[in-house]
């Protein structure tokens, strides 16, 4: 259990530098698609490294997804989510460190904090939101449950994944920013405050219940024989 909870902590911590950390310091050079890949970057190098260690989750509602789905037993789920927050503020942290080091650096501007209405980066309001991060989060967890269902298909897993994810920010950067991930959110959120921790709260609770609904379809549509033992299988590798 050590080994699998040090990994989400690592894990979750590569995802919100790698991703945010794009946002914040080059956001301006590579455009919300270079933010996009990055995230997607993430997923992919982090489950392909740590995925044979703890499954690569690296999101609260990628594991309470995989739960809904059989795949992570209920012990795992606190451990989990504890450590990707545990990764995402560490994160955060250093993220906010380094670019503090930069003159004109105003937390105000966002520090690639989820939003929506005047915080939304194209101004969607509270309902727009709340779909986008419901409906995107069950369809990133179909995704999910279907590739690393069957061993013919799991060494590709990482890929498909982080393409997936790469796919979800490019449709909804502009409405939220992309959150999908409570973790995510969080983080940066703590540093931010004021209006951040104030909307922080549809970003746990949409992730979260859009993860179980997409657990729940996956269970239902991929293969029967998928067991709880697939829950620490990685994405990138067959159970052994």
């Amino acid at each position: 259990m050590l080994k699998r909870v040090l990994a989400e902590v690592v894990g979750t911590f590569w995802l919100v530098l790698g991703g945010c950390g794009t946002a914040v310091l080059a956001g301006q050079y590579v455009g919300f698609q270079g933010v996009a890949l990055a995230f997607g970057l993430t997923v992919v190098t982090g489950a392909y490294a740590l995925g044979r260690v703890s499954g690569g989750h690296f999101n609260p509602a990628v594991t309470v997804g995989l739960f809904a789905a059989g795949r992570t037993p209920a012990g795992d789920v606190v451990p989990y989510i504890i450590a990707q927050v545990v990764g995402a503020i560490i994160a955060a942290a250093v993220l906010y460190a380094v670019a503090s080091g930069a003159p004109g650096f105003e937390l105000a501007k966002g520090f690639a904090s989820n939003g929506y209405a005047e915080h939304s980066p194209g101004g969607y309001g509270l309902t727009a939101a709340a779909i986008s991060e419901v409906v995107l989060t069950a369809v990133f967890l179909v995704v999910i449950v279907g590739v690393t269902g069957s061993s013919a298909t799991a060494p590709f897993a990482p890929l498909a994944i982080g393409l997936a994810l790469t796919l979800i920010h490019l449709i909804s950067i502009p409405v939220t920013n992309t959150s999908v991930n409570p973790a995510r959110s969080l983080g940066p959120a703590l540093f931010v405050g004021d209006w951040a921790l104030g909307q922080l709260w549809l970003f746990i609770v949409a992730p979260l219940v859009g993860g179980v609904i997409g657990g729940l379809i996956g269970r239902f549509v991929t293969e029967p024989e998928a067991s709880i033992g697939a829950a620490a299988t990685p994405p990138g590798a067959p159970a052994e």
